[in-house]
């Protein structure tokens, strides 16, 4: 069960699938379709309708994006909307809450703030669609686009086999799961598996306390090694697909080295 687990995590928290990805002149759709899991780095506006603390859709959040808050924990735009626009999409990718008809041939983002590749991950918060509800959802939407593709097999494969899948998921499997062993009993089944320590969140529960810090650092670390190992073999053995992993923790590390400091 723990390997399980294990693998389930390493496979999951932080890796962009991108199935034959054709580049194409710059300023056209460099992909038919783009897909999104996770949590609230991600999530725009699928928590919105949902009974739990974790939601976005009033001010300040949304101040400086067009129309105002929509469900992002951001002012503005998040990360995968930036992504969606340099893969040359005209609009951001729909949540998976609101999108129908035509709109989803272009993606569904399915992310949901709170949410863990733990099931039991953010409850805390009240609801929220963790990552194995995702690719349910991910599932209902393949159905559909098939549907729309007219029921071809070979048309909807053709058309899918060409999408690129984002997957930014894990933060809240540490700080609303196991780094509160008051309330959930992950630590003390499984070992230590972003950059967590320095995010809002945790520098109001630790303080001034490095050691606090330096531990979630720690963790994190251990997890981003042995990840890098996982995604190799994946690309070694499933070679009709590419996964690419990205370190945010060294590339966060970087950005605030060359500022001079850590924010």
């Amino acid at each position: 069960m723990a390997c399980q687990m294990k693998k389930k995590l390493l496979l999951l928290l932080l890796v962009l699938l991108v199935s034959n990805l054709q580049h194409c002149v710059n300023g056209t759709q460099q992909v038919p379709c783009f897909f999104i899991s996770g949590d609230s780095w991600s999530d725009n506006g699928n928590n919105n309708n949902l009974v739990t603390k974790a939601k976005a859709n009033y001010q300040p959040y949304g101040i400086d994006f067009p129309g105002g808050p929509t469900g992002r924990f951001t002012n503005g735009r998040n990360l995968v909307d930036i992504i969606a626009e340099h893969l040359g999409f005209n609009n951001s990718i729909p949540p998976f809450a609101t999108a129908s008809g035509q709109e989803i041939l272009k993606g569904v983002n399915y992310a949901s703030g709170a949410a863990g590749i733990r099931e039991e991950t953010g409850q805390l918060l009240g609801d929220r669609i963790s990552l194995d509800r995702q690719l349910l959802n991910l599932q209902v939407t393949v159905s559909n686009i098939k549907n729309l593709l007219g029921n071809n097999e070979s048309l909807a494969t053709a058309y899918l086999n060409n999408y690129i899948y984002s997957v930014a998921i894990g933060n809240n499997d540490y700080l609303n799961n196991y780094f509160m062993p008051q309330f959930y009993p992950t630590s003390r089944i499984y070992n230590q598996l972003g950059l967590l320590g320095y995010t809002p969140v945790e520098l109001t529960m630790c303080g001034t306390n490095s050691s606090c810090v330096n531990n979630i650092f720690n963790a994190v670390t251990l997890f981003n090694d042995r990840v890098v190992t996982l995604v190799n073999d994946f690309n070694n053995n499933l070679t009709n697909a590419r996964f690419i992993y990205i370190n945010t923790t060294e590339i966060t590390l970087s950005s605030s080295t060359s500022q001079g400091k850590i924010s």
